[in-house]
Parts: C-alpha cells; sequence; structure tokens
C-alpha cells in the first residue's frame, strides 16, 4: 500500500486566514487544502501576495524570493555576502572558503557569472539579475522548499526568460527540492508548474495538473483567468 505521505513536504488542511484587526479585520482563506511534495512545483493563482505572520512563519523552513528584488536585497551589502549570508547564519563553523564556494556554485546555476557579480551591489543590478540574485540566496542553503512570492511582476519580459531557465536550473540541480509558486502570469505558470491551485475569493476553485487546468479549466473563474491570459 502507497503511503498518501510519501515524500511530502508541506500538507496544509482547512487553512484559514485573517488581515487586520477589529474593524479592518477581514478574512482571505475559508478552508483551503493543500499539498506539495518533494520535487514538486505547486503554482497557486489568483491568491493574495504573501506576507506578515504567513512569511515569517515559511522563513524558518523555506527559501523565499519576492516580488522586489531590491527591497530583498541589503542596498549596503555586495552581491556575494547578501547570498551567503544565510550559510553564515546557519552553519557559523563553515570556514570562508566553503561559503565562497557554494556561493559561486548557486550564482552559476541562476546564470550569473560569479567573477562578475559577487562584488557588485544591488543597485549596479537590473531587475532580472537583482532577482536572479535573490533567488540564488534562497537556495543556497537548500531548503526544502522554495516559496516564489510574484517573482517576475516587476521584471520585463525578456528577464523572465533567464529567471524561468534558472528555475529549471534549480529544479534539475536539486530535484527533491519543492517549489510553490503565487503568480498571476499564466504564461509563466504553464512553463514551470507540475499542479496548479485557483483560488477564487479565499477558496479552492479548482485544483490538478497544469495541463488540465489550463487546457481543460472546469470552474467559471478558471476558464475567465486562462481566457484572459490567450493561453
Amino acid at each position: 500500500m502507497t503511503d498518501v505521505n510519501e515524500g511530502m513536504v508541506l500538507r496544509g488542511r482547512g487553512l484559514d486566514k485573517w488581515y487586520g484587526a477589529k474593524h479592518d479585520r477581514r478574512q482571505v482563506l475559508f478552508g483551503v487544502d493543500a499539498d506539495v511534495r518533494a520535487g514538486e512545483c505547486l503554482a497557486v493563482i489568483g491568491g493574495e501576495p504573501v506576507r506578515g505572520d504567513v512569511a515569517h512563519s515559511l522563513r524558518l523552513q523555506s527559501g523565499l524570493v519576492f516580488q522586489s528584488p531590491f527591497d530583498s536585497l541589503d542596498p549596503r551589502w555586495r552581491i556575494g555576502r547578501s547570498i551567503g549570508e544565510p550559510l553564515r547564519m546557519h552553519h557559523p563553523d563553515w570556514p570562508r572558503e566553503r561559503v565562497a564556494e557554494r556561493v559561486t556554485e548557486v550564482l552559476e546555476m541562476v546564470s550569473l557569472d560569479p567573477g562578475t557579480f559577487v562584488n557588485r551591489f544591488p543597485v549596479d543590478l537590473s531587475g532580472g539579475q537583482a532577482q536572479r540574485a535573490a533567488i540564488a540566496r534562497a537556495i543556497v542553503d537548500k531548503p526544502k522548499m522554495l516559496l516564489a512570492d510574484e517573482p517576475m511582476s516587476a521584471i520585463d519580459v525578456a528577464a523572465r526568460v533567464r529567471i524561468l531557465e534558472s528555475f529549471e536550473a534549480i529544479r534539475n540541480a536539486e530535484p527533491d527540492m519543492a517549489i510553490i509558486m503565487v503568480s498571476h502570469d499564466l504564461g509563466v505558470v504553464q512553463h514551470i508548474a507540475d499542479r496548479i491551485l485557483v483560488l477564487h475569493d479565499g477558496r479552492v476553485a479548482e485544483t490538478g495538473a497544469t495541463s488540465e487546468v489550463l487546457g481543460h479549466p472546469q470552474d467559471e473563474y478558471t476558464k475567465r483567468l486562462v481566457q484572459a491570459a490567450s493561453l
């Protein structure tokens, strides 16, 4: 008999979430069920950005990639230092050479030449380059799960191709790393996600394999999203 929990990285059942306080308090999730397995990429579309205490709790077990790379990279630090910081925090016994070697590995993984970028500051990078540096930092300590919250919405079209290539390289290099991507860009989602979870008004409207959800949507809200994207 197959164990349904085998390879499960994250399992959520009946998830409810509120934001705000008193009169401004509002519920944004209503009884959401969500699973993600090792090596799988789950795209969440039609949902709310990840923020606040949700982001904080996920930070403890995940690598996080936010919408704006310049908000997540310290402008006073060189890129190499920013990427290596998680290693210095979690592995204080690692020698400097080992940290530098891993920083080089992840920079190459996201197609940023280490010799060129390790000593640059965020202000010296384009938006796409900065986002790839942020992705490198998120994966440098090999987390079990990578959570990407609208990672391409602030990036121009040409740079998105390089970021998609970076995610593909990460999946090849780290086949057990799960990825959850929150996105409204179905063009991006169809190229990277194995499964899609569609949220509408805080509830699960539809979920399934990417090809099925985008190719044969069942829910009316999903149909409108697909039609609007002209896939």
